[in-house]
């Protein structure tokens, strides 16, 4: 009796420090990468500005426009690092109400592409995209989560 209810203790345990170990693991995959204007956006790591340069893989951004409820803006992508692709699904706009927005395609001049595989220094775009916002005021927080891996990365770049 007492062997049974020490191996079901044991088992309890096990699954309550599993529990704690990939809930601290998920939050550690969810927390951005903190990028300031006078860190990492640095012409060292990429120019012209704003981009961003995430272990070899960078995005640029250009031509930002606000009208009346869409944010849209011109992307290229360069990856000369592990990461495989780059796909609509990894961009993300979040407005000054913190409302998250995707790509949208269902405005004149917006578009999306499909995956897109390269790697070895190759660049990609520029692309035209959209974002519906909530608010017009900027900034304006462009959210990239390249795939570079289980436990990386996402970035976040101010857009003024």
């Amino acid at each position: 009796m007492i062997r049974r209810f020490l191996t079901f203790g044991a088992i309890a345990v096990g699954l309550v420090v599993a529990a704690v170990f990939g809930a601290t693991a998920y939050q550690a995959l969810r927390t951005p990468i903190q990028v300031s204007s006078a860190g990492s956006l640095t012409p060292e790591s990429c120019s012209p500005g704003p981009c961003v340069d995430v272990k070899g893989f960078t995005l640029w951004v250009s031509e930002v426009k606000v009208d009346v409820g869409l944010v849209s803006m011109k992307v290229m992508f360069r990856n000369s690092s592990v990461a495989t692709h780059v796909s609509p699904e990894d961009l993300q706009l979040i407005d000054t109400t913190r409302h998250v927005s995707g790509l949208i395609v269902d405005s004149p001049g917006c578009t999306t592409w499909t995956r897109h595989d390269f790697a070895g220094g190759e660049t990609f775009g520029p692309v035209n995209i959209c974002f519906r916002v909530f608010s017009t005021t900027r900034p304006f927080i462009l959210r990239w989560s390249p795939d570079l891996g289980l436990f990386c990365c996402e970035t976040n770049i101010k857009l003024n």
